[in-house]
């Protein structure tokens, strides 16, 4: 362990890819927070990933920042001055250390050179390739499966990082909950009935359970169970949820575009129980602790990727061709395909008969306020 570690006072925590993955890291960022309360903690994430700092206490600021190399669309415009001015800025910040968390199929060496380049002078990440000097703490993890939140614990455990509480953090607040409580309100949800989120997007096509077989499932949940369900989704999920109000003949509360990430999380927060796929609003309902029934593509392991420490069942169907770690199915998308609605209903059944009377609590924390400054690159 590096003694020089335990004296920093500005800490780069970088996590560069979707808003589940830096979720999923945050009880790593509360044992830095916890090790060096003093200490400013800002996060390095993807305008998408950056979200959950605003929610999150443990973090003084965020730097948005589209990474090239993990710009699978290749979306970003190529034009290396982005990556010329984000050095400037991380070195005019004078990070003493950077903490470079990764998924175990990512590399942390391009983002442990952009803080190399911009003189932060301890770097640490987990990498099996050499590495050379890229990287002053070069972490391998054990050779076993590992949740991505324990891989995260265990990166910063390399430098004496740790903590008892391995929640994720994500603080919605009482101003935003009253606000929520009264678009509810207005959109005709009675409180003393049991209300479903269904969020049937996916930024990966091939994690995306069939949208007429989520009409089934809010037509039984509504008929059935006698649940309310809202709909929810980003700007350009509008079509995907259209054809789903298009085919259900029950009642069904859309927020589909409406609601700021603040006011999403409230929502989340205040349902009795989540139905979506193995995507970002899954993580937000561990973190909130609203139960959830995770539609989960066999692209990649259900044991490192699940809900961390909530009520959950994680639906999917065997097939040979699983772990295919693929964006866009190649074949017949059979490992959801084969989960028929009824089962995802009496998935939800189960979890509603356990959350019952069970709504969210919020626990405090008392470290710095959310919602520090933001910067983009």
């Amino acid at each position: 362990m590096d003694s020089r570690w335990h004296e920093a006072k500005r800490v780069l925590l970088v996590r560069l890819d979707n808003l589940g993955d830096v979720l999923l890291c945050t009880p790593a960022f509360h044992a830095v927070r916890q090790t060096l309360p003093h200490a400013e903690l800002v996060l390095l994430a993807s305008s998408v990933g950056a979200q959950a700092a605003e929610l999150n206490p443990d973090l003084s600021g965020v730097i948005v920042y589209a990474a090239p190399w993990m710009d699978v669309w290749q979306t970003a415009a190529q034009d290396s001055a982005r990556e010329q001015d984000l050095i400037r800025h991380l070195r005019a910040s004078r990070f003493d250390a950077a903490i470079i968390f990764t998924s175990f199929r990512q590399s942390s060496l391009p983002a442990a050179y952009l803080c190399y380049l911009a003189d932060i002078h301890l770097r640490l990440g987990a990498s099996i390739d050499g590495s050379g000097s890229l990287l002053t703490t070069r972490h391998r993890h054990p050779d076993r499966m590992m949740h991505e939140v324990e891989r995260a614990l265990n990166l910063v455990g390399a430098e004496g990082f740790a903590t008892d509480d391995t929640r994720l953090v994500l603080s919605v607040g009482a101003a935003m909950r009253r606000r929520i409580s009264q678009i509810l309100h207005q959109s005709g949800i009675d409180p003393s009935r049991r209300l479903v989120i269904v969020h049937p997007g996916c930024s990966m096509p091939a994690r995306t359970y069939p949208w007429e077989s989520y009409a089934e499932v809010v037509e039984m949940l509504v008929r059935q169970l006698d649940c309310q369900v809202a709909l929810t989704g980003v700007a350009n999920e509008e079509e995907l949820c259209r054809r789903i109000e298009d085919r259900v003949t029950v009642p069904l509360h859309s927020f589909v575009g409406l609601l700021s990430f603040r006011e999403f999380v409230a929502l989340i927060a205040e349902g009795d129980l989540v139905i979506t796929n193995n995507t970002g609003p899954a993580h937000v309902s561990a973190a909130v602790q609203t139960p959830v029934v995770d539609l989960f593509a066999l692209t990649n392991p259900p044991e490192q990727w699940g809900p961390w420490q909530v009520p959950c069942r994680v639906l999917n169907h065997p097939v040979s061709c699983g772990l295919c770690y693929s964006r866009i199915c190649p074949r017949d998308h059979a490992c959801l395909q084969g989960v028929a609605p009824t089962e995802v209903v009496a998935a939800a059944s189960g979890l509603l008969s356990v959350s019952m009377g069970q709504k969210f609590v919020e626990v405090s924390r008392d470290q710095a306020t959310a919602g520090g400054p933001i910067d983009a690159f």
